[in-house]
């Protein structure tokens, strides 16, 4: 779908997250929070996962925006945000950030407010709450 196409067909909120690598991010994304990936390309991707649809943009995409010069070169880009996908099983999300490598700030825990949840950080310092409600079984 051309960029105009897809810009004319969204609504409501949109998750836009800039990181340096979308290869890189494409992983964490697909493995650790299940998404499907709509569209990818060195510059930009579009993931969709529990109704939900957001994008990845390269930091290079950024040059002549008003964030650019604005973006840390390291550390955490998202603090103060915290991303929720709910409907993901927290315990195979923790599972799979494990597995590469991924800072878990919290592991899966049942909490009063009725949601099983995982803190989990990706390589761009963004932090992800996966979570279902308490006894669910995953989908």
């Amino acid at each position: 779908m051309p960029a105009p196409a897809y810009a004319r067909s969204l609504t409501s909120l949109s998750i836009n997250l800039i990181v340096r690598d979308i290869a890189g991010a494409l992983s964490f994304h697909t493995e650790v929070l299940g998404a499907r990936i709509i569209y990818s390309d060195p510059d930009f991707a579009v993931l969709q996962a529990y109704g939900a649809e957001w994008m990845l943009h390269a930091d290079h995409t950024y040059i002549g925006h008003p964030l650019h010069g604005h973006l840390p070169d390291s550390g955490a880009r998202g603090k103060g945000i915290e991303l929720r996908l709910h409907g993901r099983d927290p315990d195979a999300a923790e599972a799979a950030a494990t597995k590469l490598g991924h800072t878990i700030l919290a592991p899966a825990t049942d909490k009063p407010h009725g949601l099983r949840e995982a803190y989990i950080l990706d390589a761009d310092g963004y932090l992800w709450v996966p979570d279902v409600h308490v006894g669910q079984r995953p989908t």
